[in-house]
């Protein structure tokens, strides 16, 4: 039963994550298709075994016992949900949307995702101060969350 608490402290920890919700609230999957992919990808290395999809279906946040074909179900969703995802940059890469200046604000937040992961994945490696490390994060991770919002929201500009 370890497995199941590890992997449900896991997959709280990364829903509620502010961040996360701010991406998965503007993505094209539900909360439970995020849930359940990431069941479907992560679990196995959680756990270090191969798991059947009743076992992953078992560790389902929910207190409801999930079948396998409804967590069979979702993952389809998820799944098609990030494959249209993916289509949709190809599209906007081929048609040269991407040479836009107008993509900027985005870019310059993916930057900023990309430094808030690797200050998270660097706390560990350093030497400085627990609370000034934590601090420098709190920062970064509050200007996501506001940089985020605002691309989110439509521009004056679209009303």
């Amino acid at each position: 039963m370890k497995l199941k608490e590890n992997i449900h402290l896991w997959l709280t920890s990364s829903l509620n994550d502010p961040i996360a919700e701010i991406l998965y609230k503007n993505s094209h999957l539900t909360k439970t298709q995020l849930e359940t992919l990431l069941i479907d990808i992560l679990a196995e290395n959680l756990s270090g075994k191969t798991l059947n999809y009743d076992e992953k279906a078992s560790l389902r946040l929910t207190k409801a016992k999930i079948s396998r074909g409804a967590f069979n179900r979702t993952l389809k969703q998820a799944k098609e949900n990030v494959i249209k995802s993916i289509y949709t940059i190809l599209l906007l890469g081929y048609l040269g949307v991407f040479e836009s200046t107008t993509l900027d604000p985005y870019i310059e937040i993916a930057n900023k995702l990309k430094t808030y992961v690797e200050a998270h994945k660097g706390m560990e490696d350093t030497t400085t101060d627990v609370d000034d490390r934590l601090k420098i994060i709190k920062i970064i991770r509050e200007e996501l969350e506001s940089g985020l919002k605002r691309l989110s929201e439509p521009s004056a500009d679209n009303v």
